[in-house]
């Protein structure tokens, strides 16, 4: 049959069996493609099974019953059915107006090869779900919150993008793969994440701030207004102040009044100039203060240097200015631009991306009270650090050196010893700087400024060596924030990574 070659009518054609017979179409299909002209292939995706929920019990089910693929020609493949399957027919695509001509159902040729490498190869390692995809996207149990969108960065199953899911008591990955029809999607779940090398997404529609963040958010807005405006030792006495005030009164417009009547100009006029995100917020904490009388006061005691990266400046910065300094009582503040560049996605286009957003870094600088032309420049981590420093002994080790987990590496038996909820594997810029006694930049506890202490990430400098050094902290503290940020592994320090980066 010279002209199968050169044939240009060669489709991925649907056929429609009765259930239970497709393997018997599928082999005389292979039995008979021999005896005549452009039927090529049959497929019958067997191997690829779906967990049947009944009451308590499970049970294996065929993934599409009554289907089988044909490579063929339109004509030769009509011909062959009419003449040994009677009972078998090419599945018809349904006409969307009276007028339109009926049309097979055809597979094009990427769908169907990309669909058989996966049935063929990874159809194992994974269990078909009977709910749409969509349905994975929250999380009903915990308040219908956003699942983490996560990337396979290699083996089997990379650029695979899907949620991370908690299914029989394990969380596991949840993606989609090509379906049976054209444009279809089969939604599969592979049943432990922490076999996998994951990198997680930012997901733009559906994370939110979580309610500690959104607080935190608006009282550092404040914070940096006041530090800003130069209230010093008063700033804490004005900040509950403005709380008591908003909580009796939510109204921004009638707080900035009454501080230009106090002669509070300045801070009246910053209050002025904040956007609606963060009015809003603002207003927010104040209801909460209203409910809650005395939260703003327990949570923020500190006059001290603010989080590592806020949102909002505080001072008023032009265009192009990357830096401002406040010149606090102990110590000298510098505020930078940090544009953060994540990775992201958006469910309802199924699709990812890249998207950058401006924080700001806050640096404080002292002089080294042991070197005589020393000076020491910190940065805020004190409750993230906090949580570290109250880990001992066995606990420190397993967190900074990591765990022991068997994982399978893609075969059908063998398994592999795999590294978790570790900074080593995860988080390789805080391993280093906790771990290497030639970091420049060191985890310190209960650092001293002036009254207070707070934990902090410092390095410890020249004054010829000032800008180097803050370069160095601060770019050392953004790659802490974005590798812990971007794990899966590290689930609980990301909750505490939200009070050193107020992420939107």
């Amino acid at each position: 049959m010279p002209d199968k070659l050169n044939h240009i009518d060669y489709h991925w054609f649907l056929v429609r069996t009765q259930p239970g017979h497709e393997r018997e179409l599928s082999d005389l299909i292979e039995q008979k493609k021999g005896e005549v002209r452009n039927v090529l292939e049959a497929y019958c995706p067997t191997r690829t099974t779906v967990n049947v929920r009944l009451g308590s019990n499970e049970r294996k089910a065929t993934l599409f019953d009554g289907y089988v693929f044909v490579l063929a020609t339109q004509g030769a493949l009509v011909e062959f059915l009419r003449d040994n399957c009677p009972n078998a027919f090419l599945r018809y695509n349904r006409k969307r107006t009276p007028d339109e001509k009926a049309t097979p159902c055809i597979i094009p040729e990427d769908q169907m090869r990309a669909f058989k490498d996966f049935n063929e190869n990874y159809a194992e390692m994974v269990v078909v779900l009977e709910r749409p995809y969509t349905d994975y996207a929250f999380n009903p149990r915990e308040g219908n919150q956003a699942n983490e969108i996560v990337r396979v960065l290699d083996g089997p199953l990379a650029g695979c993008e899907g949620y991370v899911c908690r299914l029989n008591r394990k969380k596991g990955l949840v993606f989609q793969v090509q379906g049976m029809m054209p444009g279809s999607h089969l939604t599969v779940s592979y049943p432990n994440i922490y076999d996998l090398h994951v990198v997680r997404l930012h997901n733009v529609e559906a994370d939110r701030l979580s309610i500690g963040t959104e607080k935190a958010r608006a009282a550092d807005c404040l914070i940096g207004l006041l530090q800003a405006c130069g209230y010093g030792g008063r700033m804490l006495p004005m900040l509950y102040g403005i709380m008591e005030y908003l909580s009796v009164k939510p109204s921004l417009v009638s707080l900035c009044k009454d501080l230009h009547k106090r002669g509070e100009s300045a801070l009246g006029m910053r209050l002025e100039q904040i956007g609606g995100k963060e009015a809003e917020l603002v207003i927010n904490l104040a209801r909460y203060e209203h409910d809650n009388p005395g939260y703003v006061k327990q949570h923020w005691n500190k006059a001290t240097l603010r989080p590592f990266l806020t949102p909002t400046s505080g001072m008023e910065m032009i265009k192009d200015q990357k830096e401002a300094t406040i010149r606090h009582k102990d110590f000298t503040e510098f505020i930078r631009k940090a544009d953060i560049t994540e990775e992201v996605y958006y469910p309802t286009k199924g699709k990812g991306g890249t998207a950058t957003t401006t924080y700001f870094a806050h640096v404080g600088i002292m002089k080294n009270p042991t070197e005589t032309d020393g000076y020491i420049l910190f940065a805020n981590w004190n409750d993230f650090l906090g949580e570290y420093f109250l880990t001992d002994g066995k606990a420190n080790e397993k967190l900074v050196d990591g765990t022991l987990h068997a994982a399978r590496n893609g075969t059908a038996d063998a398994e592999k010893e795999k590294l978790i909820e570790s900074f080593r594997s995860f988080a390789p810029t805080l391993y280093k700087v906790l771990t290497d006694p030639g970091a420049a930049v060191k985890a310190i506890q209960n650092f001293g400024i002036g009254s207070e202490t707070l934990n902090v990430f410092a390095v410890t400098t020249t004054e010829d060596g000032v800008d180097q050094a803050k370069n160095e902290l601060a770019n050392t503290c953004i790659r802490i924030c974005k590798e812990i940020n971007a794990t899966t592994h590290l689930a609980i320090w990301r909750r505490y990574l939200r009070t050193v980066w107020l992420h939107a």
